[in-house]
């Protein structure tokens, strides 16, 4: 039998008091991926309260599996695990590769200046609400300020990735499992982000009225013309997006070696997209955007897939208490500040209310909650290119460059 078992994964007999575990390879990991993605779409589609506050699909079944999951582990069944590490660091890095291909000087003109500046302005004080907000409540909860700062930016804007970088750090200045507050906070931020973005953005648009413009659509639908994909082109893309991703890594190096700044690999793969694009329109090189469009839809789908369903409740049990409180706290001060500042800030049109969606996204979790998020509001309310293609990766780079060096400097202030 394990024999048999050793072709789905690796099966460790229960030992120690540890009850026994299977982690699934990754090919069979995939497997799942694609069935929460089938179910994911099939309950959206026949769910209109889902439709209405435009939840991604993913998160509602991914939720779903990682529920199941814990429930066989809490039961003492047996604990099952998925191998995901290196594709779903592959989902993302390509996804923000897209993402940065789509961002081109023209985008940044059409936005305007002011528009950027209210993203980077609005960016640097959610951050810095988050963490007053967060030592506040915390200190009336009597938790050490540098564990409440694990559920504030850190782990909110931050996201998994900056909690875990700052752990060990606070866990030197004197807080205790920092690094476990901050990953279980980031992972309740992560499902925080994704119900919060579309029903803010759902009740913004019922209650200011707010349309949609027709004539906005996609670049790769902006002739009016139904987008053929072909298979050479598809390549031709294919191998462009990997190359640029390999020449993300310098890119990556170079930023994330700026002193007191903690960087996420994806900014590299995000800014090589930016300036390949840049560089070719430039050049006139030619490339096409259908078929990177459909990789960049492809990767973000799979990646959350990926990240909700390998989401282990079980271990937020022993740090709930305290932190709960503030992460409620949290939640509330996003939705309150997408709805009265974000969507204020940026323009109180169909746009702001795309993009407030988006704010909630990266403020309670990360860069891809964020264009989630906005993907789940334009497919049920229509399309605004701006908010897609400019929104997520801007505040996303604004946020990897203020939040570190806030968290930096507030830490030793508290």
């Amino acid at each position: 039998m394990e024999a048999i078992l050793s072709y789905f994964g690796t099966y460790t007999p229960a030992a120690d008091g540890a009850i026994a575990s299977f982690k699934f390879e990754y090919l069979t990991t995939l497997g799942f991926a694609a069935i929460v993605i089938f179910v994911g779409r099939w309950i959206v589609a026949h769910s209109a309260p889902l439709r209405k506050y435009a939840i991604p699909a993913p998160v509602v079944s991914g939720l779903l599996l990682s529920i199941l999951v814990s429930i066989i582990k809490g039961t003492g069944v047996i604990g099952l695990s998925f191998d995901t590490a290196v594709i779903q660091d592959l989902c993302q890095n390509i996804f923000f590769l897209c993402v940065g291909f789509g961002f081109s000087l023209s985008m940044i003109k059409k936005a305007g200046g002011k528009l950027c500046l209210m993203i980077a302005v609005a960016a640097c004080f959610l951050i810095t609400m988050q963490d007053i907000v967060g030592v506040l409540v915390g200190n009336v909860m009597g938790m050490h300020p540098l564990l409440a700062l694990q559920c504030s930016s850190a782990s909110m804007s931050g996201g998994v990735g900056t909690a875990s970088a700052f752990g060990p750090i606070f866990e030197k200045m004197g807080a205790t499992d920092a690094t476990t507050v901050g990953v279980a906070a980031g992972t309740l931020g992560n499902i925080m982000g994704s119900l919060i973005g579309g029903p803010v953005a759902a009740f913004l648009i019922s209650r200011h009225h707010l349309k949609s413009n027709p004539n906005d659509k996609p670049e790769a639908a902006a002739t009016d013309k139904v987008t053929e994909l072909n298979n050479g082109r598809m390549i031709s893309m294919f191998a462009l997006v990997m190359l640029l991703a390999a020449l993300g890594m310098p890119i990556y190096c170079l930023l994330d070696n700026i002193p007191l700044i903690e960087m996420p690999k994806f900014i590299g793969c995000l800014f090589a997209g930016a300036i390949a694009r840049n560089v070719m329109e430039a050049c006139h090189i030619r490339f096409y955007v259908p078929e990177v469009d459909a990789l960049e839809h492809m990767f973000l789908e799979l990646y959350l897939a990926l990240v909700l369903m390998t989401i282990d409740i079980t271990k937020l049990a022993p740090v709930a208490g305290q932190m709960g409180v503030v992460l409620l706290a949290q939640a509330v001060l996003m939705a309150l500040f997408a709805i009265f500042i974000s969507f204020n800030m940026f323009g109180r049109d169909y746009g702001a209310a795309v993009m407030a969606a988006g704010n909630a996204g990266w403020g309670c979790g990360s860069g891809p909650n964020a264009v989630a998020n906005e993907k789940a509001v334009m497919d049920q309310y229509g399309w605004h290119n701006i908010a897609w293609v400019l929104y997520p990766s801007f505040a996303v780079i604004i946020d990897d460059i203020y939040n570190p060096i806030f968290l930096s400097v507030f830490s030793n202030f508290v």
